[in-house]
Formats: C-alpha cells, structure tokens, sequence
C-alpha cells in the first residue's frame, strides 16, 4: 500500500472511535457530524480489512485487530502532535494558566500548602483546579482533559507516564483521653473501635464492607496475614475528616503519617505507631503522553517534584 494515497485523517478518526467505542461520541469529539464519522468508519474498516467495531450487548466493541492498532495509532498521533508544536519558552511569572490536578484530600494537605508557596513565589498568577478521585477518570486523563493525578494506585495503564514522589508510613491517631493509649499493642489495637479511610485510583467510589480484605487496603491485608481484622465502625473517603473523629474517646484512625503529622501539636490527640507491620503507601504523579512534553506542564512537574524533595527533608 502506498502510504501517500491513504488519508491520515482516518488515524485521527481511528483514535478517537477506539477511545469513545461510540459513534455519536466521537463524532462529537471531533466536531463532525455523526454520518461524517459513520462514513470515516467504513473508510476504516476497508483500509484495515477488519470490522474495527462491532455491535455487542456491551454496546461497540473494538476487534483483536482494532485493539493492536491502538498503541500504534496513538503513538504515531503523539509524535505528529509534538513536531507541529509551538517551540515557544513558558514564562511562569507572566503565565495565567489554570492547571487541573486530580488529589485526594491527603495529597492536598501534605503537597498543596508547599506547592502555593512556591507558586506565590514562581508564577503568582497560576491557578490550580483541584479535583477530587470520583470526578476523573483513567479516560480523563488519557485525552488531556486533566493535566496530572497524584494518588496511591493499584494499577495504571501502561501508556501513562509516571513519577514517584514519596513513600510514608502510618500512624495511628486517637483522643487523649483513649484509655488504650496507656497499654499499646496488638491486642488493645483490636479491642478498639475503628475509622477506615481511603481513596485510591480513580473514577466513583463504591460501597465498603468489614469483609473484603483486598478492597480495604494495606492496614487490613496486613492485620489479615497475622490472621486478625479490625472492628472498623465508620468509612469515610476524607483523611481530614477521620482526623476529626479521632478526638472522640472510642475510636482510632490508621492514617499515612504525614497526614497525622497536620495535627501533631494538638492537645486533643495522641500519634503512635502502629502495634504491627503496614507496608508503606507510595505516592504517585500521573499524567497523558499527550502533555509529555507540554512546556508549561514540564515545568508545573519539575516544581511538584522539587516540592517533594523538601517535604521529605
């Protein structure tokens, strides 16, 4: 086939169906009109000589064929979208850009405060959209449509770029007044009541319960290998919240100790480390091949991660 009488446009078109697995949507995506896109479709699957989508009781779903042409494609659209772009220098002191992070209320509390310091300093008229977990999804983020998440995750797709911020441990937050303060271990550990608190990944959270071990996180796996769980009354998915309920005389919260660090001066409050072993959470920033090497997002990343350093310090 000679490439020169193929109409790259179909590359775009191919890209955006695979993505949306819907004809109207990506039409509008695109900003076509939905015969346009049907039309695009067939021109499609002759090119390939394969069905790229077909009707299942899913709705579209993409072929084995469509599914190994998607890393291509998006590669090669990456690399056309970077050669067209501008080569113009991101001067964040004169930059009124609004950056959109997805967070969790842990990462606001332990990077935010530090990162808007340096941004008074650095580009004081930047401005930060944060959202939370259950208003993004991987998809989200994929077309550019977030510029970056940072979260704990289970999994990421592989196309994703990535860096590591910083690891923590846990802590465990209770009133001063907890009569469990005075004899710590193991045991008076598990004779308490408890405040589960996690968000990770992305997308709309589901219900909890005491008994799915794997869904709970790293605190119950860990209490589940010693063959022992928690009596957890209350699930919350906001770090400061639990940190608020913890001044009640009967509860412990189990939280990554940065977070517990933000109330370390109180009088209301007692920090210990956990009577067991918790593997470390890891903090991670996300973001799409499509922002790689978007200057200004470069330099938002670089400064993230120069904050991150200071914070460990």
């Amino acid at each position: 086939m000679n490439i020169s009488r193929v109409d790259l446009n179909l590359l775009v078109y191919l890209d955006v169906l695979l993505r949306e697995c819907n004809v109207t949507r990506a039409a509008e995506e695109l900003g076509i009109s939905q015969p346009a896109m049907s039309n695009s479709l067939r021109r499609l699957r002759d090119l390939f000589g394969d069905p790229i989508l077909v009707r299942t009781s899913d709705g579209m779903t993409p072929t084995d064929r469509a599914l190994e042409l998607q890393p291509m494609v998006r590669k090669v659209l990456s690399a056309a979208e970077q050669a067209i772009l501008p080569k113009t220098e991101f001067n964040p002191m004169e930059s009124s850009r609004i950056f959109r992070i997805m967070a969790s209320d842990y990462t606001e509390s332990t990077l935010l405060p530090v990162l808007l310091r340096e941004l008074r300093k650095q580009a004081p008229n930047i401005r930060l959209d944060i959202m939370t977990p259950s208003d993004v999804s991987f998809h989200d983020v994929e077309r550019g449509k977030v510029d970056m998440v940072i979260n704990r995750f289970d999994s990421l797709p592989q196309s994703f770029h990535q860096v590591h911020l910083w690891d923590d441990s846990f802590s465990c937050v209770m009133s001063s007044n907890n009569p469990v303060k005075d004899n710590w271990n193991l045991q008076s550990y598990l004779s308490s009541k408890h405040i589960w608190v996690s968000k990770t990944g992305m997308g709309v959270g589901v219900g909890m319960t005491p008994d799915d071990v794997q869904r709970l996180g790293w605190v119950d796996e860990a209490l589940s290998k010693q063959g022992v769980k928690r009596d957890i009354s209350l699930f919350t998915r906001h770090y400061q919240v639990a940190l608020l309920l913890a001044e009640q005389d009967d509860l412990i919260v189990t939280i990554p100790s940065m977070s517990a660090k933000s109330i370390a001066g109180s009088d209301r409050v007692v920090i210990l480390e956990p009577p067991f072993e918790i593997e470390r959470m890891r903090l991670k920033m996300v973001w799409s091949p499509l922002l790689q090497h978007d200057p200004g997002h470069k330099w938002l990343r670089q400064l993230i991660k120069s904050v991150s350093v200071e914070l460990l310090k």
